[in-house]
């Protein structure tokens, strides 16, 4: 999912953009989604949840500053990986551990978890 994030991004990132914010174009699948912030300010630009909160301010439920981490290690070309506690889409909101991956693309930090 993350891959073809990035290229979708790549080939026109305004409308992979709009497209992403809505749910269209593989950015969802069950409890797997793509998340982007903006690499200059932090705003997300993708999130189901997020909208409105800036990527650098996000811990979990530990007070693990995870979107800090992604935010100030994510490289473009490069994938990193990032284990926190998340709450899984559609309601619940008991925290589970959570992996994800993460990269720059152009002005963007994306990434996109699944659940252990």
């Amino acid at each position: 999912m993350l891959d073809k994030a990035v290229t979708s991004i790549k080939s026109n990132e305004s409308s992979t953009l709009a497209s992403m914010r809505k749910g269209e174009g593989g950015a969802v699948d069950r409890d797997l989604y793509v998340f982007c912030a903006n690499a200059g300010d932090g705003a997300f630009t993708v999130h189901p949840t997020l909208m409105g909160t800036n990527m650098k301010d996000v811990k979990d439920k530990n007070g693990k500053a995870l979107g800090a981490e992604i935010f100030t290690t994510a490289q473009e070309g490069k994938t990193g990986t990032i284990t926190y506690f998340w709450p899984r889409p559609g309601g619940d909101t008991t925290p589970v551990e959570k992996v994800s991956f993460f990269t720059k693309v152009s002005d963007q930090v994306c990434g996109v978890g699944y659940y252990k």
